[in-house]
Formats: structure tokens, sequence, C-alpha cells
């Protein structure tokens, strides 16, 4: 597999399933993820603005590929109803050869009909 088409790991949250949902659907449609994963019930502690919060969060973790962060990252920001959306790049070193290859052609172009 060329390292451009290794996959990458982005994590972020939402307020909301019904956010981290639009966003991922949108993703996958747009062929930037192959698959996202939604985790809800997360409680998220933190500093925001010189506050203490706590807050009930979704988790989401969206595989792609490496060749494809960039623009991922840019349309997550876009979509994301956070004014600074969590949006970490976990990249991996590869994976079961089916999987790897499974996302790459999920995030290529879309195959004739």
């Amino acid at each position: 597999m060329r390292n451009k088409d290794l996959p990458v790991l982005i994590y972020t949250t939402f307020a909301t399933i019904e956010d981290a949902r639009a966003v991922g659907d949108a993703l996958v449609a747009g062929r930037l993820a192959a698959c996202v994963n939604i985790f809800p019930g997360m409680v998220s502690i933190f500093e925001w603005q010189g506050a203490r919060e706590e807050a009930s969060e979704v988790a989401m973790i969206i595989k792609t590929r490496r060749s494809l962060t960039d623009a991922v990252l840019a349309e997550a920001k876009r979509l994301h109803p956070y004014e600074v959306p969590a949006l970490l790049v976990l990249p991996t070193e590869g994976g079961g050869a089916g999987y790897c290859a499974w996302i790459a052609a999920q995030t290529g172009p879309k195959p004739p009909v």
C-alpha cells in the first residue's frame, strides 16, 4: 500500500448525535470518509474561555486515507457546529490489508455504474 493511501483516523466531538450523524453522512456521501464511528454518551471536562465546563458529548472517529486528510479537516470544520472543533489526526501504521484496501476504494473516485 502506498504511503498516501495508508488509513488515517480523525477524532472529533459533537454536542448532539444529530450533529455527528449529519457531518458523518456528508463525509461518507462525499467519499471523503469510508466510515465514521459515532460514540454517544461521553462526558467531557474542560476549560473554555476561562471557565471550567462539563458537557455531554458525542465522539466520532472518521476513517479516511492520508492523502485526503486536509480535505476532510476542511469539510469537517466547515460543517461542524462548534466554534473551535476538536479535529485530531491519528496516523496509522496500516492494518488488515483487505480493510485498508476497502478504505482506499471507498474514498476514491466512484466506480461507474
